[in-house]
């Protein structure tokens, strides 16, 4: 399905359905696109919210998980947003960690899905290289299992986010940001139910890293989806949804 995004006082974001809120959080090279699949099964029974994250945008001083907490927040309050369910992919489930841990009250449940915080190989081991379209497109693919996944118009988005000079300063601040903030301390504070969905052939966020999550989260389930690398619900839609599914609704 096509996603409408509105505006409101400076934010971009998907508004989809009614009912209780679940809110989507992309990750690094991460667009609203990789969550079709969840709006399209969810808006029936759930308002499904997606903020685009200012990746790109926000000044470089603020570039870091503590500028993205507090954008979510200020996006929060501005949509009088409570009692939600929040998932997030990558580097959105990082900053879902982080933003629970700040706003316990406002989160019910939590799904991650190859969640950075813990562990991850960035872009599959460094960070991405300007001008150079093959390399662009091998890192893009080096995400999924399946490199059919990796289409050209995914791969020409991260190709032209990466030619500019601004928006990889910010790229390499958020990452930089991201790899010190290692949350093994703090974790364990999280006690709402959460929903852990790995790929069993994560090279970003290795199985291991899942496992560790489970360990630190008290009242965590972790489920795996095999042939499935970083980014399950785009790799299997439907099987990210159908353990969604019956997390989100028992």
């Amino acid at each position: 399905m096509a996603l409408t995004v509105k505006e409101d006082q400076g934010f971009k974001y998907v508004d989809e359905g009614s009912g209780p809120v679940l809110m989507l959080l992309h990750g690094l090279f991460g667009a609203l696109s990789n969550w079709e699949g969840v709006v399209s099964r969810f808006s029936s029974n759930f308002r499904v919210v997606i903020p685009m994250l200012p990746i790109y945008e926000m000044p470089v001083r603020e570039a870091g998980l503590e500028g993205l907490r507090k954008f979510v927040e200020a996006f929060v309050d501005l949509k009088k947003l409570d009692e939600m369910i929040i998932m997030g992919n990558s580097l959105g489930g990082h900053i879902a960690l982080v933003y629970t841990l700040h706003n316990p009250e406002k989160v019910k449940k939590l799904v991650l899905t190859g969640s950075s915080g813990l562990f991850e190989d960035s872009m599959g081991g460094s960070y991405p290289k300007r001008g150079n379209y093959e390399y662009i497109r091998e890192r893009v693919s080096y995400t999924f299992y399946d490199p059919q996944v990796a289409t050209k118009e995914l791969v020409d988005e991260v190709f032209e986010t990466t030619n500019s000079i601004p928006k990889c300063m910010r790229i390499v601040a958020i990452a930089k940001s991201a790899q010190r903030n290692n949350m093994a301390d703090e974790i364990p504070n999280i006690n709402i139910p959460t929903l852990l969905v790995w790929g069993l052939n994560d090279t970003i966020t290795p199985p291991m890293v899942a496992h560790e999550f489970n360990r630190l989260i008290p009242n965590s389930t972790l489920k795996f989806i095999d042939h499935c690398c970083h980014a399950p619900m785009m790799e299997h839609p439907e099987k990210f949804n159908n353990l969604m599914e019956d997390f989100l609704l028992n």
